[in-house]
Formats: structure tokens, C-alpha cells, sequence
């Protein structure tokens, strides 16, 4: 190497190092990037400098006059990414403005070809030594992800990832220097330490080896923090107790993977028990604690009882109103608030929040006979249904009194029977006001009483529409106690028992939420029912009707009903109300395509994506092709047949042109391609048709109705 020189001269010889101070130097016109560099990329060039000095020399020529002359200053021909750093470092005053810079001067080579040589002509570090190197730096000379990012101006988010992937097994690295992995394959085996169970793994992956395949593979026995069990605990909690959760630093997972589920669960229900157990404290005669809900209880349920405050309480409610709302004035937020003002606007809206419900109480009668049940909602929040009363806990109704043709018993303890001739035989006393009348009679007034009902109540739809929601309203929510006399029984079919989880679902909630409104509305007794529906609106009414109908739907199909009129009822029922079962239901492996064969999850795929996708994941094992199918689908808005809502089709217009109507549809054509009989493509389709025995679901009958074309992949 050339001699160094601390100073330019006069007449710079090229081909030596200098130093120039950094207020020297300049961007050259002729640098062949012209794409500036990034903030992360000068942070890094940054830090490096800082740790560890200018490892590469700036490339340099002299700036000169138009006449010839040096200016004194120097153009970068290489190294503007470090000229910045070096900058970026004097404006934090880690540097002097005039810091000497060690360069190497040329002036022999094109600087244009000088920059662009640099950029080109050097091989990038593939990223597999650079993982295993930071791991080297973390083992070795036990840095930590600070460190390590503080001296390569990186996040320590970044650090913890590569060192992540740089604990790989040895054996996938290798692998992935092969180019056998991609890196999004490698970081899915970071997911676990456990370099055996990534072997493993790896090696019974079949030809797809997606991502999320891997991942899903690797944590098949854990539960995804965004379960609704992992949400309520918490990893904090989960942890403490001895679980382990496993991170995914590469992938949006809300957390990671709790390890260990059989413990969650258990850390589950003893938290609710210990709810429960608070909720007790409240005087409740019993309270249960499990994870789901118990839809079919079969219990009745109380509702809390509107309740006048205090004038202490009404007058602080009205006051506590009136400073909140000066508080949130000119506010749209809390968050807009400053944290003094935002602090006391939340503590007078908890305080009406606490105030507001003294208004609705449960009757004590209730709370002493009647019980809990908390449970796990579907985002993890704890449910407490209070007011259920079992059967035998209800109160005994008084005895009736005997109508009038009731007879007495005889000293004997036997009762007197009725004769329908007895009218004509016996002998009345017309001094006794007090004899009862026959039963033959008591049935034929009744009997006319009945008609005239009927007739009066045919000719006053309001009255009807009340009578109607009553029986209705007796039925579905006081359990059979009391009777209607109407000859109406409302059935409200169970479906917990066809579908699990159903109950927890968007559809099941809001159903549920709705019915609880109408319950916490109604009296308690049966007896003011009757006098509650009169004196309702007519629209909250027909609302409260409209609920107890919908309650009444069963669009349940069982393969031992051999008729189809409830179910063409039910595709009527569906197309009136322009059913969209998009709003509320979605195909997922464990809700459609783990449950069907897989050439039904073909078809599915054909329908919503293409069939070219639907080709891609045919060689699949089936769990494999059923997860593929979910992601897919997701966002498709396909569904299967039996959740599809027919529009109905208009009639059919009536033309002159017989000769037209006579010639077959597109769809009645024949193809006369397809007569050719292609044996591959058949034996392919016959296959996918039959489910295997591990295929098959025993419990999930096929579906009689849906259509059964199966999606075939043609031969090549």
C-alpha cells in the first residue's frame, strides 16, 4: 500500500490513503446510486462506525474549479452511505464537524464506474451465516439483543428474531442453504427451541410446506393465545403457574401457543369457581362454574325487578350527571382529556354506572330459591347468568279450587261418579241453590262459551295477536308454568344437541341477548301476563311475537325424518326473510371441511376460488387439504348448499316461438366432449367420492339434498 499522507497535496497522486475532514467532503454528482439510502440503513452504518470504526474506505477525487483547480474539497465516489453515517454522528455530537475520514483517493478510474462496481460486484452474506452468527455473538460473548442491536444499529426485536432463527436445528439451516427452505419456512420451525421435534416435523411434511402447515404441525397439542381460555388466564398467570408459552416472533399470532392444556382448562374453571363462589356471596341458593354455558338447562329464569332509588341516591345521580357532562364538555374522547381531568370524568361515570343499577333488583323470594351459572364467553369475558330456578326449588301453586261439577268425595273416600243421564233420572232438589250442576252440563256451556270465543275472536285481529302471544310467551319463557287457553304449544327445538358451540356462536349470542331483553321485561307471575300484553304498543307487541315465532323454527335436518315438507317449509321460511348465512357462519376446517370428503372440499374450493386452486391442494392428506381449503375460502363468502337461500325463479313467460321452446337449454345440451368416457379422469373422480374410513365421519350423514357432483382433476 501507498504511503499515508495527513495532508492533501498540492497535486493529490492517485492511488494513496488521506485523511479529509468530513466538512470536506461532498456527494458526487457521478455516485451511481441515485436511489437515496434509508434511515435504518444509515442508523446501522451509524452504530457500526461507532463500535467498531470505518472498516471500508471512502473512495474519493478531488473537486475541482472550472479552471482546473483543487477546491479542497473531495467528491465520494463510494461510500455515500458511510459519508452519512459519519454526518449523522457529528449532528449528535458524537464526532467533530471536521473529523478526519480516512479515503482512498482515485482519480485514475471513471467514478461512475467506480460507484457502480461497488454495488454490483460483491456478494451478499447469505442470511444463514449471519443468523448463526449472532447467535455466536449471544453464546459467546453473552451480548444480549441490546447489544447487539445498539453496535448494528438495529431493534432488538429484529436481534431476537435473527438469533431465533440462528437456534435452528443445524440439520434445516443446511437445508435452507440448499435452498430447500425459504426463510418464511425456516422462521415457522423457530416457533420451538426443540431441535428434534423440527426434525421431526420436517421430515413427515409432505410436498407442501407452507408456513402456517409447518407451524400448525409443530404446535398441534398447544392452544393459540387468541382461544378464549389463554385470553381469560393470561400468559402472565399461565406462566406463574408452571406453563410454558411458546413464541412466534415471526407471525401475527396474538401471543404465541399455551403448551399445556389440560392445565388452562384447569386454571380455567378454578377462576370461575372462585367467581362463583362471589357471586354466592350475593345470598344466590346455589352457582355453577364451567367453561360453556348449559343451553339446555331446562330451567326457568327470573329476571331483576325495576326499583325506584332513594331521593339520597336520585339526587346524587343528578349530580354526579351533571359534573360528568361539564367535565366531558368540548371533549370527543377521554383520550382528548388531560389524565387529571380524563381520571375524574371515569370515576363519576363509574359512580352512575354504580348508582344506575340500584334501579333493577332481583326479589329476594328469587335470589333465595334460584342460582348461578358463570361460564367462558366466546371473546374470553366471564358470563354470570343469574336467576335460574330449578324445578323442584319453584313454588308450589296453591290447590284450586273445585269447580262446579266437581263432586264431593263420599264419607268413603270414594267419589261420586258422573252420570250423563243423571239429569233425567235423579231427582233435583230445587230447594238446594247450592247442589252443583252436572259435568255433562258444565261441558256443554263451556262448550258454547268456547264457540263464542272463537267467533268474537276471529273478528278482532288486535285481541287474536294477544292471545297468540301469550300462549307463545307462556310456553318459551315461564316453562309450562301456567296455561294458555289456547290449544297452541310453542316448541323451541334444542340445538345445542345437533351442533356443539352453537350457543356461543355471533348468531347464538344475539339470539340469546335478545331473549334476555324480553325476559328482564316480563312480570314474574303468570296471572300478569295477560294484563302486561294488553297494555304493550302494538310494535313492541309484535316484536315480543315475532321473537317467540322465531324461537319456534326448526330447520333441523335428521336422516330419520322421512318427510321433506318442514324442510321446503323452511327453504320458503328462508327466502321470505332473505336469509344470508355469510352474516353469521363461516367455512373452517372444524366447522365444514375436516367434516366432509375430500371431494367435497374440492368442489368447494373449485366454487369459491377456482379450480386450479382446488387442483393444488387435491394430492393433500386430508387434514392438510381441509386447513388449506379454510384459508382459501376465508373471505369468499362461499357456503355450502344446505346454507344457501334460493332466489326464487321468475315464471316463465309464455312466447309464440314454439320451435324455440322445444330446443334444449345450455345446460340440457349435450356435451359431446364429455360422452367421450376419459378412464383417468373417471378413476380419479370415483376415488375422491368414496370416503376412506379415515375420511369418513360416522356421526355426520351426508346431506340428502346437496349436490353431489364431485370435483374430479382432469387427466394430463
Amino acid at each position: 500500500m501507498n504511503a499515508v499522507t495527513e495532508t492533501v497535496a498540492a497535486e493529490p497522486v492517485s492511488g494513496v490513503e488521506i485523511f479529509v475532514p468530513l466538512n470536506k467532503l461532498k456527494k458526487s454528482p457521478r455516485n451511481a446510486r441515485k436511489v437515496p439510502h434509508g434511515e435504518a440503513a444509515i442508523e446501522a452504518l451509524a452504530a457500526s462506525i461507532q463500535h467498531k470504526g470505518m472498516i471500508q474506505n471512502l473512495v474519493v477525487e478531488p473537486e475541482v474549479k472550472a479552471d482546473g483547480t483543487p477546491t479542497g474539497c473531495y467528491f465520494v465516489t463510494a461510500g455515500e452511505g458511510r459519508r452519512l453515517a459519519m454526518l449523522l454522528r457529528a449532528k449528535r455530537k458524537q464526532i467533530r464537524k471536521s473529523e478526519p475520514v480516512r479515503c482512498w483517493l482515485d482519480t485514475a478510474n471513471d467514478p461512475a464506474e467506480v460507484s457502480l462496481d461497488e454495488n454490483v460486484t460483491r456478494t451478499a452474506m447469505h442470511p444463514a451465516d449471519q443468523f448463526e452468527r449472532f447467535a455466536e455473538l449471544s453464546r459467546d460473548k453473552g451480548w444480549g439483543a441490546e447489544e447487539i442491536g445498539a453496535r448494528f444499529g438495529v431493534s432488538p426485536e429484529i436481534v431476537k428474531r435473527r438469533l431465533r432463527l440462528g437456534a435452528v436445528s443445524p440439520k434445516l439451516m443446511d437445508v435452507y442453504r440448499q435452498d430447500g427452505l425459504t426463510l418464511d419456512q425456516l422462521a415457522a420451525f423457530a416457533i420451538t427451541d426443540d431441535h428434534a421435534r423440527q426434525e421431526q416435523v420436517f421430515e413427515n411434511l409432505s410436498w407442501n410446506k407452507e408456513p402456517w402447515i409447518i407451524r400448525r404441525d409443530l404446535t398441534a397439542s398447544n392452544v393459540p393465545a387468541s382461544d378464549r381460555r389463554a385470553v381469560f388466564i393470561g400468559a402472565d398467570a399461565y406462566v406463574e403457574a408452571g406453563g410454558n408459552v411458546i413464541r412466534d416472533l415471526f407471525t401475527e399470532d396474538d401471543g404465541g401457543f399455551f403448551e399445556d392444556a389440560g392445565l388452562l382448562d384447569t386454571l380455567v374453571v378454578e377462576r370461575l369457581r372462585e367467581i362463583a363462589g362471589e357471586v354466592l356471596a350475593e345470598g344466590w341458593k346455589w352457582a355453577e362454574a364451567s367453561i360453556d354455558y348449559p343451553h339446555g338447562h331446562g330451567m326457568r329464569r327470573y329476571y331483576p325487578q325495576h326499583v325506584a332509588l332513594s331521593d339520597e341516591d336520585e339526587a346524587r345521580l343528578s349530580e354526579a350527571a351533571e359534573a360528568h357532562d361539564a367535565l366531558i364538555e368540548g371533549y370527543d374522547s377521554y383520550e382528548d382529556m388531560p389524565e387529571d381531568v380524563a381520571a375524574k370524568a371515569e370515576a363519576l361515570s363509574d359512580e352512575i354506572d354504580a348508582i344506575s343499577a340500584k334501579r333493577s333488583a332481583y326479589d329476594p323470594a328469587v335470589i333465595e330459591r334460584g342460582g348461578v351459572f358463570v361460564s367462558l364467553g366466546s371473546n374470553g369475558e366471564v358470563k354470570i347468568e343469574r336467576g335460574h330456578v330449578r324445578a323442584e326449588d319453584e313454588p308450589q301453586p296453591e290447590a284450586e279450587p273445585e269447580d262446579e261439577g266437581e263432586r264431593a268425595s263420599a264419607e268413603d273416600g270414594e267419589a261420586v261418579e258422573d252420570d250423563e243421564d243423571a239429569d233425567e233420572e235423579e231427582e233435583v232438589d230445587e230447594a238446594d241453590p247450592g247442589k252443583p250442576i252436572s259435568d255433562s252440563l258444565i261441558r256443554d256451556l263451556t262448550a258454547h262459551r268456547t264457540l263464542g270465543l272463537r267467533l268474537a275472536l276471529g273478528e278482532q285481529h288486535d285481541m287474536a295477536m294477544v292471545a297468540l302471544t301469550h300462549a307463545l310467551v307462556l310456553d318459551l319463557f315461564y316453562h309450562g308454568f301456567g296455561k294458555s287457553c289456547l290449544t297452541i304449544t310453542a316448541k323451541s327445538e334444542d340445538l345445542t344437541t345437533h351442533a356443539e358451540g352453537i350457543g356461543d356462536t355471533k348468531a347464538g349470542e344475539a339470539l340469546a341477548a335478545r331473549h334476555n331483553q324480553w325476559g328482564a321485561q316480563l312480570p314474574d307471575e303468570t296471572a300478569d301476563l295477560w294484563p302486561f300484553l294488553v297494555a304493550l304498543d302494538g310494535d313492541s307487541r309484535t316484536a315480543l311475537l315475532a321473537h317467540c315465532v322465531s324461537l319456534t323454527v326448526n330447520a333441523v335436518k335428521v336422516p330419520w325424518e322421512r318427510s321433506a315438507s318442514r324442510i321446503e317449509a323452511a327453504e320458503g321460511l328462508a327466502e321470505a326473510v332473505d336469509l344470508d348465512m355469510t352474516a353469521t357462519w363461516t367455512a373452517t376446517a372444524r366447522s365444514y371441511f375436516g367434516r366432509v370428503t375430500k371431494a367435497h372440499i374440492a368442489q368447494a374450493v373449485s366454487e369459491a376460488v377456482s379450480s386450479e386452486a382446488a387442483e393444488r391442494i387435491v394430492p393433500m392428506k386430508k387434514a392438510d387439504m381441509a386447513d388449506a381449503a379454510e384459508q382459501l375460502v376465508a373471505g369468499t363468502g362461499w357456503l355450502p348448499a344446505l346454507l344457501r337461500t334460493t332466489e326464487a325463479e321468475p315464471e316463465a313467460v309464455e312466447t309464440e316461438n314454439v320451435a324455440a321452446d322445444e330446443q334444449p337449454s345450455e345446460a340440457e345440451a349435450p356435451d359431446t366432449e364429455a360422452e367421450a368416457p376419459d378412464t383417468e379422469a373417471q378413476d380419479v373422480e370415483d376415488a375422491m367420492a368414496q370416503p376412506t374410513e379415515a375420511e369418513a365421519d360416522p356421526s355426520e350423514p351426508e346431506p340428502e339434498d346437496e349436490d353431489q357432483s364431485h370435483y374430479a382433476v382432469a387427466a394430463e
